[in-house]
């Protein structure tokens, strides 16, 4: 593929707002998952919970998409000079031309959980929701990507990709093939996902959450912790612009489809997505300095994409995990694991695993737990979700 651009980036997790709070969390290996306290009826395990979204308040044109997730979208778009970007693009190609792309998993259900809850009784016995909540634009699935779009003025292409925890992963495809089709000159891409008690009990009741904060790859490991998080990048064509420091080399895609929740026993997706990535982008698997992986912490998923890995890289790559800072944060982990592959790629820290001691033996030596700093010139990011929907990434240093 022809690479693109990446004029900026951000991310905004439980470490904080801001390319500078997740690089100095990293750096020094402090976690920002806590002892659940979402909800009324909290479960017992660990999350990765944004601080002051609650006081996020939406300027008043945008109300009528007030809910917790749109509230991240608009924390999170406001750092790391993402609007600066937006309006050099918007200046060169113009507002039609630049498309917006958004991954979640849940978008706003947790307004609309809210709803339900609160559910009133007219004078006729007819169940209705609550006047503040009776904004149909926020009870969608695009809700997130309405709300980008709106709170940003592009007039582009806007589609909102749910591909349950690939979907802001898989958004860097998608703008690469709208613009590859002519149809865009460049991407806000991004995604949002926030805590709600579909998402908590949901996981739970699949039995996959970890009363501890998780530990992926660890021999340990008994399950996932939770979090919420929400990133942006602005993508545009090599040729349309200055050049940038860093650029999205290629991309990788595959649907195994073996289970609704668990990965195919082979690892067979995730092969798939990763040489796929690797071939778009014209490097071997020798050249890659960082892999971040998917590494749930669930004893089935770490083992099946250590044995992936293990089969196509060389043993002195380093790859980890970063859910131990963050959490599992769904459909924003693409985008923020993105982001983490472009702060090893500038500042050469390589993150290990958090909370993680002792190494599954089944885990190959690529497994890396403590960090390392090293000058690299490429990395990858693998993003896995239920059903099969699987994506990787390749980053570069331009020149």
């Amino acid at each position: 593929m022809r690479p693109l651009n990446i004029l900026a980036h951000t991310a905004t997790t439980a470490l904080g707002s801001g390319l500078e709070a997740q690089r100095r969390a990293l750096r020094e290996r402090r976690s920002g998952l806590r002892s659940n306290d979402f909800g009324n009826a909290s479960l017992p395990c660990w999350i990765g919970r944004v601080g002051g979204l609650e006081e996020v308040v939406l300027p008043s044109h945008l109300q009528e998409f007030a809910c917790r997730n749109n509230a991240l979208a608009w924390m999170a778009l406001h750092h790391d000079g993402i609007t600066a970007a937006l309006e050099q693009v918007v200046s060169r190609h113009g507002n039609a031309r630049v498309a917006v792309v958004m991954g979640t998993s849940t978008s706003s259900i947790g307004a609309t959980e809210e709803a339900y809850e609160r559910l009133q009784v007219d004078a006729e016995g007819h169940r209705h929701f609550p006047s503040d909540l009776q904004r149909s634009r926020i009870h969608t699935p695009h809700s997130l990507g309405d709300f980008v779009q709106a709170a940003t003025g592009l007039g582009g292409p806007c589609v909102t990709v749910a591909t349950a925890c690939s979907s802001s992963a898989k958004v860097f495809a998608q703008a690469a093939r709208l613009i590859d089709a002519g149809l865009a000159d460049a991407a806000l891409v991004g995604g949002v996902d926030t805590l709600c008690g579909s998402v908590l009990f949901g996981f739970n009741a699949l039995q996959l959450v970890a009363p501890t904060p998780c530990q992926p790859f660890d021999a340990r490991r008994v399950g996932l912790s939770l979090g919420e998080a929400g990133g942006y990048a602005v993508l545009e064509r090599a040729d349309a612009g200055p050049a940038s420091k860093l650029q999205l080399l290629g991309y990788g895609e595959s649907s195994d489809a073996h289970h609704m929740s668990a990965p195919h026993p082979e690892g067979l997706g995730a092969r798939l997505a990763m040489q796929a990535a690797l071939q778009r982008a014209g490097i071997d698997a020798g050249q890659v300095g960082y892999l971040n992986l998917h590494g749930t912490s669930t004893p089935a998923n770490d083992s099946i994409e250590a044995a992936a890995v293990a089969a196509m890289f060389p043993d002195s790559l380093h790859a980890s995990s970063t859910k131990g800072w963050t959490g599992h944060t769904l459909g924003a982990a693409g985008i923020v694991e993105s982001v983490f592959a472009l702060l090893a790629l500038t500042d050469g820290l390589l993150p290990g695993t958090l909370n993680s001691e002792f190494p599954d033996p089944a885990c190959g030596p690529q497994i890396r737990f403590a960090n390392a700093q090293a000058d690299i010139h490429y990395a990858m990011n693998n993003s896995f979700g239920f059903g099969g929907n699987n994506c990787s990434l390749v980053f570069g240093r331009a020149g």
